[in-house]
């Protein structure tokens, strides 16, 4: 018997014959089409996907995307990550966070730039780590600085269970996690005050999968019903992509606004229960949270309750931490790339000022970034 390798999993979601098919079958069903659509990839998982394997190129012109918020990391303002970084140079603190926050540029500089000043910061796969480096250190404050969508927000919860039930003191935690859903909303209906007005260009979206396999595919069930737009929830390989491409221009020819799962081999329509009771349990929504390159965002944001205050780093250093808001250059056009008023060559710095060696705003920060996918696979380098 062969041994089972990684690649035998997803290669058949890489099959090109596969991708092709799924090609012809779309631009056949695309002539049907009474307009042109416009599908939003949400998650940064997809825009790297979409981009790294070309599919753009294998879509008839009238199937177009629309890239969005990207990763946790793209959407982090730069005053928070100059809460990182402030208390990273606090005395007798380590800060531990996961490893694609370590270029992320604020207005002081990064953490790497931190850690080569001395700073005492870590980074790690998995928020359990934590409790080693506490015990290692006991003279020392651990600070969990804490992102990601719906996907990772379990596993802080459960460092926070851990913590309380082991009765680990020298363990706080910094909290920045986000929720897809009211983000989708804004996209379609902004009420921040930062923008004016603008012509929404969102007419379906797909929806990122492994955020659903916590929160379920439930999440998004008030898109075709209130808002007029579907939701098909895919997987992140290109065959994955293609399918769900397919079936939301099956619902436009077909005249039906659904949400659809193609992601069924993970996801169902309620999620992982256990995951959500415990962020229920130790969470409750932010009335507002800054997306860099969005802005204010209503119930976007978690934070930890009351009950848990003796845990929350950001109430601990309230008196050293930045609260002024803090934008981003004035050349930048990321709100009008997410919101797909724009692509990314037609941002002036786009390549130039702006690159992932140097990025300046929320598109290029990661390779997830919409912009970062279109400067590595864009045959810009």
């Amino acid at each position: 018997m062969a041994e089972l390798e990684l690649k035998n999993l997803y290669d058949d979601f890489r099959d090109g014959d596969t991708i092709k098919a799924y090609a012809k079958v779309i631009a056949e069903d695309a002539k049907k089409l009474k307009k042109p659509i416009n599908i939003m990839e949400v998650c940064g998982g997809h825009t790297h996907t979409i981009m790294k394997f070309g599919l753009p190129q294998l879509l008839p012109e009238n199937v177009n995307f629309i890239h969005g918020p990207g990763c946790p990391v793209c959407i982090m303002p730069k005053e928070r990550i100059d809460h990182a970084y402030v208390l990273s140079m606090q005395p007798n603190v380590i800060l531990v966070t996961l490893g694609d926050m370590i270029k992320v540029p604020g207005s002081n500089g990064s953490l790497q730039d931190a850690r080569a000043k001395g700073a005492d910061v870590r980074f790690v796969y998995s928020p359990m780590e934590c409790i080693k480096i506490a015990e290692e250190n006991p003279d020392k404050k651990v600070i969990f600085f804490a992102i990601g969508f719906e996907t990772t927000t379990p596993m802080t919860a459960v460092l926070i269970d851990q913590v309380i039930k082991q009765d680990i003191k020298n363990i706080f935690f910094h909290i920045n996690h986000v929720t897809v859903p009211e983000v989708m909303v804004e996209l379609i209906d902004s009420r921040d005050e930062h923008v004016d007005s603008y012509n929404n260009q969102i007419d379906a979206f797909l929806g990122p999968s492994h955020v659903s396999v916590i929160a379920g595919s439930k999440i998004y069930d008030h898109f075709p019903k209130e808002y007029g737009r579907p939701v098909v929830v895919t997987g992140f390989e290109p065959v994955d992509a293609m399918e769900g491409i397919s079936m939301i221009v099956k619902q436009f020819i077909e005249e039906r606004c659904e949400l659809e799962v193609q992601y069924k081999r993970v996801v169902n329509h309620d999620g992982n229960l256990k995951a959500q009771e415990l962020i229920e349990h130790y969470f409750e929504k932010m009335s507002l949270f800054r997306w860099r390159g969005l802005g204010n965002v209503p119930d976007s944001g978690l934070k930890l309750r009351d009950a848990y205050a003796a845990y929350d780093a950001e109430i601990l250093y309230k008196d050293v931490l930045p609260i002024a808001e803090i934008e981003d250059h004035k050349l930048c056009i990321c709100g009008d790339i997410l919101r797909g008023m724009a692509k990314p060559q037609e941002c002036t710095i786009f390549g130039t000022a702006c690159k992932p060696t140097s990025p300046i705003g929320s598109c290029m920060v990661s390779s997830e970034g919409a912009c970062a996918a279109y400067y590595k696979y864009g045959n810009l380098i």
